[in-house]
């Protein structure tokens, strides 16, 4: 049987150290956790050479496990995405601190002035998979919002995660931060996950960021809140107004930017007073580049489709491959929606207002667009600098979780030697 005892006094190690580190951080000086992101991001372009060295170990590990081709995109390196991953370190560096912000005030006839104000969560637990351009995301997101964080790679990950954390580190140093306040786990073993996630008394609260097993696992076994980052089912609905033009640019994108991300488009659904026109000249675009468009019997006539089959409504394919059926409706592509969704991000391509206030009344996915890329579904885009996930839950944070996400608040109340009647 297997020793967890090493595991285990490692993960309360690495907890002890993130608690007595997130003491400091939570009255740190804003210019102080710039200067250490702003010399977090100069490490990473300086040793960029050895991360994407430290990337072919990992891009070789990927190939020898088998990962699909949209796996092995989420994690390769190469200098163009680590200087997306200096931008994104500048970027977060370059925001207004989030802690101390006043939310709300307000004075009471009982003579107490209150304020409701932005506080740090505490220690965040961040797990997720693949993508190494998270660790920088992760750190820096959970480090302005004045948190410690203990992050959890992805096993394939692993060598290229190592060298951004580094990075973050000597950041951290350089600005005479506790270097305990991004802490990275040593091991591949996933032991390590399994003790997080019952951290109670060091960590305040888990982020995961993954596929659907790795979210289902953490739902399962975390005795710690979680902020959930469940799979992308992101539908695109060609309303009977739709503009030609507009839908023909944003589906393409929606599908074929990148298919791996989450909020790659899955389900394309069409009204069918378009199904001949606009819907057809779509879906062939969508097969001229590639797309292995899965249609439901009246699209299948189209030459090139391939049967859609009952399991591939509610599918995240991450590849270039797109669900598609007809509806009668703007309240049956809804009515789909609500029941093969996953409260990501649903798009509307429609010219009739009506139509588009009635989608965004009546579903409640974390964000809702109109006439726009799903594509954009991400912290960087929405102006946060990055993003740990788009959290799918309905509690605290909802929708892409950048620094503000990552504090609570508490109250802070005034008076002048007031007392209760």
């Amino acid at each position: 049987m297997k020793d967890l005892a090493p595991i285990a006094a490692l993960m309360t190690d690495l907890g002890a150290r993130a608690k007595a580190a997130s003491a400091t951080l939570a009255f740190a000086t804003p210019d102080s956790k710039t200067a250490a992101l702003m010399a977090a991001a100069d490490a990473v372009w300086m040793q960029r050479a050895e991360i994407i060295a430290a990337n072919t170990l990992d891009m070789e590990y990927g190939r020898e496990k088998g990962l699909s081709p949209a796996m092995m995109d989420r994690l390769m390196l190469d200098e163009s995405r680590v200087k997306g991953i200096v931008d994104s370190l500048r970027k977060v560096a370059a925001q207004s601190d989030p802690v101390g912000s006043v939310i709300a005030e307000w004075n009471m006839d009982s003579g107490l002035h209150i304020q409701r104000v932005r506080t740090p969560l505490g220690v965040i637990g961040v797990i997720y998979e693949s993508r190494p351009n998270v660790t920088a995301d992760a750190g820096a997101l959970c480090l302005k919002a004045g948190n410690a964080v203990i992050l959890r790679g992805g096993s394939e990950g692993f060598h290229s995660s190592s060298a951004i954390h580094a990075c973050l580190v000597k950041g951290l140093r350089a600005a005479d931060l506790p270097e305990d306040a991004i802490q990275l786990i040593p091991t591949r073993d996933r032991a390590a996950v399994t003790e997080l996630l019952k951290m109670t008394d060091y960590v305040d609260v888990i982020v995961p960021r993954g596929g659907k097993g790795l979210v289902g696992l953490v739902q399962r076994e975390a005795r710690v809140p979680v902020f959930a980052h469940l799979e992308g089912i992101v539908h695109v609905y060609l309303d009977a107004s739709a503009d030609p033009e507009k839908a023909l640019r944003v589906v393409l994108n929606a599908k074929t930017r990148r298919t791996g991300i989450c909020g790659s488009a899955e389900c394309l659904l069409i009204h069918r007073d378009i199904a001949d026109t606009i819907g057809q000249g779509v879906i062939r675009s969508l097969i001229d580049a590639g797309v292995q468009v899965r249609a439901d019997k009246t699209l299948a006539r189209i030459d090139g489709t391939v049967a859609a089959q009952d399991e591939d409504w509610g599918q995240e394919f991450l590849d270039m491959i797109i669900a598609a059926k007809v509806v009668d409706s703007t309240d049956d592509a809804i009515a789909h929606i609500r029941e093969f969704g996953s409260n990501h991000t649903d798009c509307i391509v429609a010219e009739d207002a009506d139509a588009v206030a009635r989608f965004f009344e009546r579903l409640d996915s974390a964000i809702l667009m109109h006439n726009a890329s799903t594509q954009f579904a991400d912290g960087g885009e929405f102006g946060m600098g990055a993003e740990i996930g788009i959290a799918t839950g309905k509690m605290h944070a909802r929708g892409p979780v950048g620094s503000e996400q990552l504090t609570s608040f508490k109250y802070l109340v005034t008076g002048d030697g007031t007392v209760r009647s």
